[in-house]
């Protein structure tokens, strides 16, 4: 498979800050064997493999029962609630009973993946062949006619090795899939006017088992103003002065900006109910910086650092997408506008040359300074320059203050977004790419992207499909990872930056530049 293994799941959140908001992988590993299949080759590839997997990435449960009949469906279930276990590695040792094997998948309330053993020596071809190449064709034949969601990873059988890897691969989008189980995203106000984009059906995010609530701005800015004067207030002031290391144009802002803090956690933990994970999209503007006092976007992006991904303009999706990057790399995300082309003279006097990206591969990502200080290089607590432009005559600059301006850490990226179209059917993309370490000579929190083959990309995949302006930034390549997610959730469409010669459906196959 591509890319790097995973790192040892097991490991603490290291170096980010990020709040412990997000799903703990518990995985179990069941092997099956069929009735007319030596059973001690299932249990021993079974135990080869737990305990490869153990040294090589990290706790994984290896449940005694071996599942040979529909008998053993009930105590296998029951033993992996007792020890916790929320996604299933189901491993067919041999051939495997189909009908067991989809109806412990049918009735596992969690994430599975399923995969198989490859044969190991040509010694072993007479009295020790497990056939699991052609039980996985049967388990896969009879999942599809219980339309039951597993993962089959692209090389389903394979060694010890090549399973353990497909098993910690799966991870990841595990992660994902348990949180947007147990999501609830909360949102005040309605989107702006002439942010028709930010809005989107509602009714698929509840058959992905989110939880939605949502509020006026004027129940935000009551529970606001029932934060004056709160004895933390201080203390979290004074932690944001830390963060920012003196890298402040605006430092009375910061006790206003931790009153907000302090109102949208206090509101999460009231309004959690029976979800464990909340995500924000909330209204930023215009009347927000009149009434509060202040632009919310260095809050938006702080929270979003610690493992709370607050959008802009009601952007629903854009929380959504937010919390699936997260989940997945367990590290700060973003939210940016795909903004604005290059110029040519900064691509020939600070690109051409020094880096080998083409012009047409090349956006700036941009919005007005609500990306995790964590994500920037040297990051300003600044005025929004936009809305100071629209400040009629006689208000108080000061209503400007919160904005987070600099460059865009340079390194690996994703970008990507799960959306409900028009007719409220979810399509989804993923486009792989990297931050440039190239200056931006403008203002918010801002970078220059290169996504391969972006120029038609940016027309037949984005365009041609209708989504909005606003792209989830993860900082990793992680594409992989969400194309599992997607496919499991059950997303038809799903658009990527697709290489040079592989024609887009919609592309003009007689055009010539």
């Amino acid at each position: 498979m591509a890319g790097p293994l995973p790192q040892r799941h097991s490991d603490a959140l290291k170096g980010v800050g990020i709040m412990n908001q997000l799903p703990t992988v518990n995985v179990g590993l069941v092997a099956s064997s069929r009735g007319n299949f030596p059973r001690d080759l299932a249990i021993r590839r079974r135990e080869e493999l737990a305990a490869l997997y153990e040294k090589e990435f990290g706790p994984i449960y290896q449940c005694p029962i071996l599942l040979v009949g529909e008998q053993d469906v009930k105590p296998v279930l029951q033993d992996l609630r007792e020890h916790g276990v929320n996604t299933l590695a189901l491993f067919l040792g041999n051939f495997g009973p189909e009908i067991p094997e989809s109806l412990l998948a049918q009735q596992f309330d969690g994430p599975i993946v399923l995969t198989a053993a490859a044969e190991e020596t040509k010694g072993g071809l007479f009295t020790g062949r497990g056939d699991a190449y052609c039980g996985m064709l049967n388990a896969s034949y009879n999942l599809g006619i219980r339309e039951v969601k597993v993962h089959i990873p692209r090389r389903p059988v394979g060694t010890a090795r090549q399973t353990a890897k497909n098993i910690a691969e799966f991870l990841p989008a595990a992660r994902c899939l348990l949180g947007l189980r147990r999501l609830k995203i909360i949102t005040f106000g309605p989107r702006p006017n002439d942010f028709v984009a930010c809005n989107a059906p509602i009714q698929p995010l509840f058959s992905l088992g989110v939880e939605i609530e949502e509020n006026s701005e004027l129940d935000l800015y009551q529970a606001f103003l029932q934060h004056s004067g709160d004895p933390r207030i201080p203390q979290v002031a004074a932690s944001m002065e830390q963060e920012l290391g003196g890298r402040s144009q605006v430092p009375g802002a910061l006790p206003r900006l931790a009153q907000y803090e302090l109102t949208l956690l206090d509101w999460m933990e009231q309004h959690r109910g029976d979800s464990e994970y909340v995500v924000f999209a909330n209204r930023c503007w215009p009347a927000f910086e009149a009434m509060f006092g202040f632009v919310p976007c260095y809050v938006n992006g702080r929270l979003t650092g610690r493992g709370i991904p607050v959008s802009c303009e009601v952007d629903v999706y854009g929380a959504l997408s937010e919390f699936i990057g997260a989940c997945i790399t367990q590290e700060p995300v973003s939210i940016l506008d795909i903004n604005n082309t290059v110029p040519e003279d900064l691509y020939r006097e600070e690109i051409a040359g020094k880096y080998p990206d083409r012009y047409e591969d090349l956006f700036m990502g941009f919005h007005c300074g609500n990306a995790p200080v964590c994500r920037m290089v040297q990051p300003q607590l600044e005025r929004h320059k936009i809305l100071s432009r629209n400040l009629g005559e006689g208000e108080d600059p000061s209503i400007t203050e919160g904005t987070i301006e600099g460059r865009l850490t340079p390194g690996e990226a994703t970008i990507f977004r799960l959306q409900a179209d028009a007719s409220g059917r979810l399509r989804a993309y993923a486009a792989e790419g990297k931050i440039l370490d190239v200056p931006c000579h403008s203002f918010g929190s801002i970078g220059i992207f290169s996504i391969p083959e972006l120029e038609r990309f940016y027309r037949y995949g984005l365009l041609e499909h209708q989504y909005p302006h606003h792209c989830a930034v993860a900082f990793q390549k992680v594409g992989s990872a969400l194309f599992q997610v997607f496919r499991y959730l059950g997303v038809k469409d799903i658009d990527y930056n697709r290489p040079a010669g592989e024609r887009y459906p919609e592309e003009d196959p007689f055009a010539r530049d």
